[in-house]
């Protein structure tokens, strides 16, 4: 069997189970006149079982769902600016740490020790921030840096960014220093400067090679963004637990955030390995 065809088949068989479930979902809310009469007694019957009530009392009543659809849109949005600010973070601590280790031999004097300073520092970041727990973090720079702000998610995009720019610097990094110094002496030859050598030759090539790893990074953000209730921030594990609260019913909220993360994880993993195959394909 061809690769081509071993990819087509998950994605028929998703295809058949969405319109099933389609299908499924119109015959139990259509009106009963447009739904077949060897449908109706099933459709009494889902609606008279214990599973029905459950789900009405935890989402239909007072529009409880909407709970879970406004936590989504603010899981979607802190994560969003938190990659944005975890990857402006990450290739200036990248660029730095990468510059230190490729330039010492050739720096002198005052610029040497500039870089070193910021080379620590840099150090220093990822030390403390891998080190300790993101929701550690997030609670530090709600309590204690930002005690005087209401704006909750802000603080989480600050929380959640910082940290993810400390994994994300590494990814970069990684992805640098593995480019080969003949290209660096490449760029040398047509006669650029450090900085456009690594702007035009060594961060495009990096940048290739590093990114399905940052699309990782994202899928890994997304879920730890489900923290950000302890500091009150109402997300998409925040709405369910709000539900929860109301209904006193863990199992149907839970179990649908739950469902709704591993949908969103598996839909970004898909999206990730589609874009991996495109990179080797384009390397051949």
């Amino acid at each position: 069997m061809s690769k081509k065809k071993s990819y087509k088949i998950p994605l028929i068989i998703a295809a058949v189970l969405l319109v099933i479930i389609a299908a499924a979902l119109y015959l139990l809310i259509a009106p009963v006149s447009n739904v077949p009469s060897w449908f109706i007694p099933a459709r009494e019957a889902f609606y008279a079982s214990a599973f029905y009530s459950d789900f009405e009392n935890n989402f239909i009543t007072d529009n409880r769902y909407m709970y879970i659809v406004k936590g989504l849109g603010v899981t979607f949005e802190v994560t969003f600016f938190a990659v944005l600010l975890g990857i402006v973070l990450g290739v200036i601590v990248a660029l730095v740490r990468s510059s230190y280790d490729t330039q010492k031999e050739e720096l002198r004097g005052f610029s040497k020790g500039i870089l070193y300073f910021f080379y620590k520092l840099c150090g220093v970041y990822l030390t403390v921030i891998r080190g300790t727990p993101v929701v550690v973090q997030l609670m530090i720079i709600y309590f204690v840096i930002f005690a005087s702000s209401n704006n909750k998610i802000l603080v989480a995009v600050l929380a959640f960014g910082i940290n993810s720019g400390a994994y994300v610097a590494e990814i970069i990094r990684g992805g640098i220093m593995s480019i080969d110094k003949g290209q660096f002496e490449a760029g040398r030859s047509l006669g650029f400067g450090y900085v456009r050598t690594m702007a035009f030759i060594i961060i495009p090539q990096a940048f290739k090679t590093v990114l399905p790893a940052l699309a990782n990074e994202f899928i890994v953000l997304i879920k730890e963004t489900s923290v950000s209730g302890y500091v009150g921030l109402q997300e998409l594990t925040k709405g369910g637990d709000i539900i929860r609260s109301r209904t006193y019913s863990a199992f149907m909220p839970l179990i649908a955030v739950a469902i709704i993360y591993l949908v969103i994880v598996m839909f970004f993993s898909w999206l990730v390995s589609l874009l991996e195959r495109r990179l080797k394909n384009s390397e051949r």
